[in-house]
């Protein structure tokens, strides 16, 4: 075990007390006051995150689209500058290498943001399959040069836009302003209407040397509409409920996008071939062997990571997120499962350790926004 890397923010958290975990080789804060607190103060008002961890590539120059086209599932080509796109990148056989936002900075110059865990993965993976001279591509991995906030939560808009003179209303979903600049401080940041929460809200990606003094503006500002920090375990709870993906859970290596129900992502009839088109098209096309489902328990348990579905005792399949939802007071979870027993309605039965428990397959997203 090698030394735990920090965000340049570590030294504010002790401020709030936060409680610290490794997470995958971070020491990052799984709580401030309380996670059930920090997911309802998210829900209810608004939760400043520090997601720093996140990894970010920069992708330049004139083969940059034509690179990018056959790296990832989405259509690149439909993105111009200021937007942003969800995408996956995917191994020969469908399987995700990670999925990740795209945003067009300008014309051949792009910003990818990646899964903190699959930081070194990706670049290595993409710097694998560039055939380019540096002339017409260079890759380079940025992640140490930025913090990255996320302010999610009804009241995100409000409290942003009082730091602040750019019109963050006009800001739309998976669009970004840049540079925005803040009240008191020299740098400017790029500033995106995205989340990870299923609330409304937006992520600040902006140099390390100002992310500090953000993080205490952002705060301060907050203060009056209820605005308090929020650690990883809000954040996963969060997530969880708005059915957005956790790689490693959702998504793996060994589970394709569209497994993983987020086919909207995968353009198989893009001009552009892909890696890991023909699979995904297959699937696309003929329906996946197996599907993600929401289930509800019935008896009394939490149906965790790994955990294994049965249905008339034969296994199906496995939980790959669970939890009991702090918004629906319910124990539900998330399971990949043989398609064949994916309808709405269906009982099934998780194996909880020694114990076989009843659960039901229930419609996602469990959360609908207004």
């Amino acid at each position: 075990m090698g030394e735990l890397k920090r965000t340049p923010l570590f030294p504010e958290y002790e401020k709030h007390g936060a409680k610290t975990i490794d997470f995958g080789g971070w020491d990052l804060p799984v709580q401030f006051s309380g996670i059930k607190h920090e997911h309802e103060v998210t829900r209810t008002k608004a939760g400043l995150f520090d997601v720093s961890h996140m990894g970010e590539i920069v992708v330049k120059g004139t083969k940059s689209l034509e690179f990018l086209q056959k790296m990832m599932t989405n259509d690149v080509s439909k993105l111009t500058p200021k937007r942003a796109q969800y995408t996956f990148m995917c191994y020969e056989n469908g399987g995700t290498v990670d999925d990740l936002i795209i945003y067009m900075l300008d014309e051949n110059d792009y910003l990818l943001v990646v899964n903190a865990a699959n930081t070194e993965k990706d670049f290595d993976w993409l710097v694998s399959h560039n055939t380019y001279d540096s002339e017409e591509l260079t890759l380079t991995n940025v992640s140490s040069d930025y913090v990255q906030l996320a302010l999610q939560g009804p009241k995100a808009e409000q409290i942003l836009q009082t730091v602040t003179n750019t019109n963050v209303e006009e800001i739309k979903f998976f669009r970004f302003e840049n540079p925005v600049h803040f009240s008191g401080i020299d740098q400017g940041a790029i500033v995106s209407r995205t989340g990870y929460t299923g609330e409304d809200g937006f992520e600040i990606y902006i140099d390390k040397d100002y992310g500090r003094q953000l993080w205490i503006l952002l705060l301060e500002a907050g203060k009056e509409y209820g605005l308090e920090p929020i650690g990883l375990g809000a954040r996963d709870t969060l997530r969880f409920e708005a059915n957005l993906p956790l790689y490693g859970q959702e998504l793996s290596k060994d589970i394709s996008p569209i497994e993983a129900g987020l086919g909207f992502a995968v353009k198989t009839n893009k001009e552009n071939d892909f890696i890991g088109k023909e699979p995904l098209k297959a699937q696309k096309e003929n329906g996946p062997s197996r599907k993600l489902v929401g289930i509800e328990m019935i008896d009394k348990g939490i149906p965790r990571t790994g955990y294994e579905v049965l249905y008339e005792d034969q296994s199906i399949g496995f939980v790959t997120s669970g939890t009991q939802s702090p918004t629906l007071g319910k124990n539900i979870g998330l399971a990949l499962i043989d398609s064949a027993h994916t309808e709405v309605g269906t009982e099934l039965v998780i194996q909880v350790r020694k114990r076989k428990l009843k659960a039901v397959i229930i419609e996602k997203p469990f959360l609908k926004r207004n």
